[in-house]
């Protein structure tokens, strides 16, 4: 089924799917530092709306909470305070602004030249790959849960036809739930407890954060890794709608944009916001990537954050059956890498590409980690950085072709 062919009704309830997909990852993030989680769900539907203003309204990404900047934040607030750090979290917008500007001035040879085929593919596998950690953490906490949801989804996916092939995610959800519900799994107090309606916090009580330098320059470095994740997000996004957001509207303007709704979660009281390969995911199984989706997925973000039973009620789902839902859709991010590479036609024949994808490939799995002073890089950010380095110091390669035999004496 094609994205002109579906009815409103049916863009809102995948539209609606999409943030159930995104929204333990958004939750997780500022229960995690300490920040507001209703907060994060208005930032990254706001931060959502901002990147597709930015990009004409082309690219169909979703922006959540970053798992980049978890210890990054909490190691800051301890020495400057949650104000101080958030005010930091500009110097991450101030990296993708310069980065943008780069890519504005050099165009499509500097992505072309840092970030080949043989560097991306890696990366991409990577992404989701470095999240099915998480996403068997979630699972395992109940495997009979993450089992029921998975299987759900699966037959959905597989078996579905019209409106039930697109929401494989909720149906997974749902009777994973209803299980949780009958195992008396589901504590319904703070659902309970809620108000119908209320603010976020940081809107409620709004002030500027306050700005000091030294988080500022703290967080400049600290960007460096989920900048190259968002190349490798837009690569993926590209592979998934089949069109070339590189070109059109140019990797200057998703920069842009994701500098900018960073900026203004900072100004708001939640976490960085990044692109979500989660929400990637769900595109890449449901065969739906029309941006107005996404913008209904990040509206319905900005509702959430004010309906205070609702945005209590889904935090009530266990971590289980949102894992199972993970396990599908973090694999599904690894196979659009390996898809990635053949399609280019990567040569696994020569000895330069299979260093560069081997090397990257171990140190993002393995969980390399890099530390200078207060600075460290690790993950898909570390295994990008030295990708890149490899691809530019490595010499072309010049190897004889294989013998044909048929030639052979």
């Amino acid at each position: 089924m094609g994205n002109t062919n579906l009815s409103p009704a049916r863009k809102t309830i995948v539209g609606i799917q999409f943030l159930f997909v995104a929204f333990g990852s958004t939750v997780l993030v500022p229960l995690l530092v300490g920040l507001d989680p209703a907060t994060a769900l208005f930032t990254a539907g706001l931060g959502t709306f901002i990147f597709h203003l930015v990009t004409k309204g082309k690219v169909p990404i979703f922006l959540g909470s970053s798992f980049a900047f978890i210890a990054p934040i909490i190691s800051a607030a301890r020495h400057w305070g949650m104000p101080g750090t958030l005010a930091g979290i500009a110097g991450v917008a101030l990296v993708y602004f310069v980065m943008s500007a780069l890519i504005k001035w050099q165009g499509k040879k500097l992505l072309d030249r840092l970030f080949p085929p043989v560097v991306i593919g890696p990366v991409i596998i990577l992404i989701g790959l470095s999240l099915s950690t998480s996403a068997v953490n979630m699972a395992k906490t109940n495997w009979l849960l993450a089992f029921v949801s998975l299987a759900v989804a699966v037959m959905v996916l597989s078996m579905g036809r019209g409106l039930m092939k697109l929401v494989p995610v909720i149906c997974g959800i749902i009777a994973g739930y209803i299980v949780a519900v009958g195992m008396g799994l589901v504590d319904f107090t703070q659902v309970k407890a809620a108000p119908w309606l209320s603010l976020p916090p940081a809107l409620a009580h709004f002030h500027l954060p306050q700005f000091a330098w030294e988080p500022f320059l703290y967080m400049i470095p600290v960007a460096i890794a989920p900048v190259i994740e968002h190349v490798g997000d837009v690569y993926v996004v590209s592979a998934v709608a089949n069109k070339d957001f590189t070109k059109s509207p140019g990797l200057h303007r998703t920069m842009l944009g994701d500098g900018l709704a960073c900026l203004a979660a900072c100004l708001l009281g939640g976490p960085p916001v990044t692109t979500y390969s989660e929400v990637t995911g769900a595109m890449s199984i449901t065969k739906v990537t029309h941006p107005q989706v996404i913008r209904i997925a990040a509206l319905t973000a900005i509702v959430f954050s004010v309906i205070g039973k609702l945005s209590a009620l889904l935090q009530s789902i266990p971590s289980a059956v949102l894992g199972g839902i993970m396990l599908l859709l973090f694999g599904t991010i690894a196979s659009v890498g390996i898809q990635n590479l053949i399609q280019h036609k990567v040569d696994f024949n020569r000895t330069r590409n299979i260093i560069i994808i081997s090397i990257t490939l171990t140190m993002g799995i393995g969980g390399a980690v890099l530390h200078w002073r207060s600075f460290s890089i690790s993950g898909i950010g570390l295994s990008a950085v030295i990708g890149v380095i490899l691809n530019l110091l490595l010499p072309p390669a010049k190897e004889k072709p294989a013998r044909n035999p048929e030639k052979a004496d």
